[in-house]
């Protein structure tokens, strides 16, 4: 299946596409075409599992075959998905589609430039008549709040690309809030009120915006508090979860999901230290770990970080609620705490650490079928999320800072991008003094750390 050609690399698109087009007689049965979507899904689990086995071979051609057909077949599910939506779309009349706002009309002729399309390519990719699309191309240079065409406005009190710089960051990364931003740039050096983010946001239409969509820990969600947390490495919590290396478990069959282990997912440990909100350790299974597998990661942990916790906060899942583990806690003097079962918030912190996680990393790339390469992928995201994440929490500071006391980023001197702003006048919280003179003119750097595109690093440069 791996070594054959394209047709070969993703049988269940093939197959989909192909009996999809076929005409349906009038007698055809609910039951022949629920054994259409069991054909499907069977070759789908097929192919998960077909992958897994060649993505830990080791011929480096056969790792790499593996790989191409998970993301030839990842490609060839997006354009069915497109074709699906641009279907629906055509059928509604030209003049009672909604209108592209002037911003993405931009948008579309900077994708036009990028793919080298003609004007009639442009109009069928984008559901566009071709005089659309040749008006625009014609009227491009117009000015004025009117302009058929049109950049970022500015925003009052601040420069037009402070407001450039703000929608970049969200074009970039749509699952920031406006607060997570105001933290990003604060680290940076441009103290923003949350306020103010959220006004340039809210500047866009609702077409070329959509909806907000706030950071995961925006809100902490904890409704009783037992244990409170003094100093790092004090209190720690636990958890484990399922991480799906496709989009998911459901088969039209009983009992109507795959089997929750390799290839079909990972399982994933996680120990966060709730002091700093940092990752203290992590631990990859085939299967759901048993009491002994949890045991076996979080003292590793311990040894890494070079003390135990005082308090250990975990779930009533057996792998936690058993005399091996209860005694296993005595050994290392550390006393267990376990969720109230049912009660939304009682081990909070630790869910909406890997719902962050799932987030910001698994779903945002292929998760991989070997198991050094899944360990590797974690390894980059939780560095990332300790060194460089600004946590809502902590006031913007990352987990790193906090771990280790150091000064937050976003209390050093900012760069004052209003020339008018008196300098003893106070910026948003945190408050730092000016940098330099104010009227800086800055522009947005973006790195990615480990060249993960999931994971930036956002600078501000100033500019002559």
């Amino acid at each position: 299946m791996i070594s054959g050609g394209d047709t070969t690399l993703f049988p269940e698109v093939i197959l989909m596409v192909y009996l999809s087009s076929l005409p349906l007689p009038r007698q055809w049965t609910k039951h022949v075409k629920s054994s259409f979507l069991q054909t499907v899904s069977l070759a789908t689990s097929a192919f998960t599992a077909t992958c897994a086995l060649a993505a830990n071979r080791k011929a480096e051609l056969t790792r790499m075959k593996a790989e191409l057909g998970r993301v030839y077949r990842e490609i060839a599910l997006l354009k069915e998905e497109m074709a699906i939506k641009d279907e629906r779309f055509r059928r509604v009349p030209a003049l009672r589609r909604p209108h592209y706002h002037p911003i993405q009309r931009l948008r579309v002729l900077q994708v036009k430039a990028a793919r080298g399309w003609t004007i009639g390519q442009t109009a069928d990719a984008f559901i566009l008549n071709t005089q659309t699309v040749l008006s625009w191309t014609q009227r491009i240079d117009e000015e004025g709040e009117r302009a058929l065409i049109q950049l970022h406005e500015p925003v009052n009190r601040f420069p037009d690309f402070v407001r450039s710089i703000v929608r970049q960051l969200k074009a970039f990364f749509p699952g920031m809030g406006k607060a997570k931003i105001a933290q990003i740039l604060a680290r940076a050096g441009l103290h923003m009120g949350v306020t103010t983010v959220g006004r340039i946001l809210k500047e866009r239409s609702a077409e070329d915006m959509g909806e907000e969509t706030l950071a995961d820990d925006e809100i902490e969600v904890v409704k009783t508090r037992v244990v409170t947390a003094r100093y790092p490495d004090h209190v720690w919590h636990s958890d484990f979860t399922a991480v799906p290396t496709s989009s998911g478990f459901w088969v039209p069959w009983f009992p109507f999901t795959l089997l929750q282990r390799w290839p079909f997912c990972w399982w994933v440990s996680v120990a966060v230290d709730h002091f700093s909100r940092s990752v203290v350790g992590f631990a990859v299974f085939r299967k759901k770990p048993s009491s002994m597998d949890i045991r076996t990661f979080l003292g590793k942990a311990i040894s890494k970080a070079g003390k135990a916790p005082r308090h250990i906060i975990v779930d009533r899942d057996k792998a936690f609620d058993c005399k091996a583990f209860r005694k296993w806690c005595k050994r290392k003097d550390i006393r267990p705490r376990y969720g109230a079962v049912g009660k939304s918030g009682s081990i909070a912190v630790v869910e909406r650490f890997i719902r962050t996680m799932k987030n910001e990393c698994t779903r945002k790339i292929l998760v991989p079928l070997q198991l050094n390469a899944m360990r590797m992928e974690l390894t980059y995201y939780f560095a990332w999320y300790n060194e460089y994440r600004p946590h809502t929490y902590l006031q913007g500071r990352t987990p790193h800072e906090v771990a280790k006391n150091l000064a937050p980023a976003n209390s050093k001197p900012r760069l004052e991008p209003r020339s008018r702003w008196p300098r003893g006048s106070p910026c948003s919280t945190p408050q730092a003094s000016v940098r330099g003179q104010p009227g800086a003119k800055l522009v947005l750097s973006v790195g990615f750390f480990q060249n993960r595109p999931h994971l930036p690093i956002i600078e501000l440069k100033r500019v002559a």
